[in-house]
């Protein structure tokens, strides 16, 4: 952490009134309709939350927030958190049954929504909801017809308010995306969260100043941790859309001079692609940006930069290494080290004892940067007895304290007798010179489970199958070698389920019908 990160209030009021005190000019958020400063962001959430209060809502009060990205949401969320009321946000990817399911789970009392979004009517869809089986939900209000007019008696309470939210408050509910199971609502305080980012935002290259270009959604974690709240931790300017579109990205990149460009990698790909990009000026990007945006010579070696490693219930990242720096010699193919205020541990995933240093196993997150709990779950369904948070991803710490993910917990595979993560044989594969993205996964090849494994090349048309075999048999045990493959010509061909996760089962179709190796 930089010194004035370690030294940051750990609640969202007391940190967004630090910013607008520190650079009230500063710009803290910019969309494709507007900009806001941090003065302006200050004034007008504490605005918005007065009249938030005059219409009953208080403090750990859950409020659901369905939106696409924009200032307007940055400020209604804002104006949610400051006044101690729990955030809730909500995917407009949701569905009638879903988002009942999410309100219920979060016990939101209060709901606030666009009219619509990319075609969905959320006015019809909100007045299907059965109401009664929603018995916490008191209020429903559209985002545009929301107020910034109160008496003086709701500002008082709520500025009054402001001031009593302790870093131990709740502060949000964040559902995870549900890409092998129901999502859960975690829920995050303002200590936690805040802590949690501001450990990573020098590792990921975010300083005061930055101009961070995050495409993510603020409904996940990918968007609202490492998007909105760690421009608020930063004092960087977050450029956010709603729709991102190639050719307007570009040039909404171009025109706010972009410096930091992080986010999804196959939308990097997608951007580098575009007609438009070689004469889009991006000059503006420094190293530590996904690499296909960036010129040659500031792209990392193929498998030199370490993955950032987080989840929800981590609030985002906990561990890596800087993103503009190789990994260390030998270090390669690592997630870097645990972030500051992280602890992690290693336990046998059938006895729950903790291994030494070297062992594979399930890796457990401790320390003061995680989630509290899980909405309807208790402590003890969450934690290990001595309170420790198991991730349910594999992984090892080597002797000098580095992370190695092999995969997930749930995804193990047994072939031949052995254990293979389709993780490992991924990051195998991405190593291959050529190779931007592989997905693999278990499926049934003449009656036997075999690895299959969907790859994405560095430029369409360039890979060919007979040399990614070879070079697969010579980086992989036999029985991990894909049985069968699938040449795809861009990421767009990856099937993904409505969260936006890999679909497996789509993904075992399509290797079913794919390549033998």
């Amino acid at each position: 952490m930089t010194s004035e990160t370690e030294m940051m209030p750990l609640t969202i009021p007391a940190l967004l009134a630090h910013r607008a005190a520190r650079a009230p000019h500063g710009e803290a958020l910019v969309d494709e309709t507007g900009r806001i400063d941090w003065a302006g962001l200050e004034a007008r959430s504490a605005a918005r939350a007065a009249w938030l209060v005059a219409r009953g809502v208080n403090k750990t009060h859950r409020v659901g927030l369905l939106a696409p990205n924009g200032i307007d949401w940055a400020i209604t969320a804002m104006a949610v958190m400051r006044i101690g009321a729990v955030l809730v946000p909500l995917s407009t990817l949701l569905r009638g049954g879903e988002l009942h399911d999410q309100l219920a789970a979060a016990g939101v009392r209060h709901l606030i929504a666009a009219k619509a979004f990319r075609g969905r009517d959320y006015q019809a869809e909100l007045a299907a909801l059965d109401r009664a089986a929603l018995p916490n939900l008191h209020n429903l209000w559209w985002l545009d017809d929301l107020g910034e007019e109160a008496g003086e008696a709701a500002q008082a309470v709520a500025a009054a308010l402001a001031l009593r939210v302790v870093p131990a408050d709740d502060m949000a509910v964040i559902f995870t995306s549900g890409s092998r199971a129901a999502p859960r609502g975690v829920i995050h305080t303002h200590g936690a969260g805040l802590r949690s980012v501001a450990a990573g935002v020098g590792p990921r290259c975010v300083r005061e100043g930055t101009r961070l270009y995050i495409p993510m959604p603020f409904f996940w974690v990918g968007g609202f941790a490492t998007g909105l709240v760690t421009a608020l931790v930063a004092g960087a300017t977050l450029l956010t859309e709603a729709v991102p579109e190639p050719a307007r990205t570009l040039k909404f990149l171009e025109a706010e001079k972009v410096t930091l460009f992080r986010g999804w990698p196959d939308q990097a790909a997608a951007l580098a692609r575009h007609p438009d990009f070689p004469a889009t000026d991006l000059s503006g990007l420094t190293a530590g940006s996904l690499d296909p945006v960036l010129p040659p010579a500031l792209q990392a070696r193929p498998g030199a930069r370490a993955n950032l490693f987080g989840m929800t219930e981590s609030f985002g990242s906990w561990c890596g290494w800087p993103l503009d720096q190789d990994l260390p010699e030998g270090k390669h193919g690592s997630c870097g080290k645990p972030f500051s205020g992280t602890l992690v541990r290693v336990a046998d995933p059938a006895s729950g004892a903790i291994l030494p240093a070297g062992s594979e196993g399930v890796l457990q997150l401790g320390g003061h940067n995680l989630l509290r709990g899980i909405c309807g779950l208790e402590r003890e369904a969450v934690f290990t007895p001595d309170g420790w948070f198991a991730t349910g991803d594999m992984g090892r710490i080597d002797a000098d304290g580095f992370v190695w993910f092999t995969g997930r917990a749930d995804d193990m595979v047994k072939i031949s007798g052995a254990t293979v993560y389709p993780a490992e044989v991924e990051t195998a594969l991405q190593a291959i010179p050529g190779v931007a993205r592989a997905y693999a996964t278990d499926l049934a090849v003449d009656g036997r489970t075999a690895m299959g494994a969907a790859v994405v090349p560095t430029a369409p048309g360039t890979l060919d199958l007979a040399a990614l075999v070879a070079a697969a048999k010579d980086r992989l045990s036999a029985f991990k070698v894909p049985a069968r493959w699938a040449m795809l010509e861009s990421e767009a061909q990856v099937p993904r389920n409505g969260s936006g996760k890999v679909d497996k089962g789509a993904l075992q179709a399509l290797l079913a019908a794919g390549q033998p190796g």
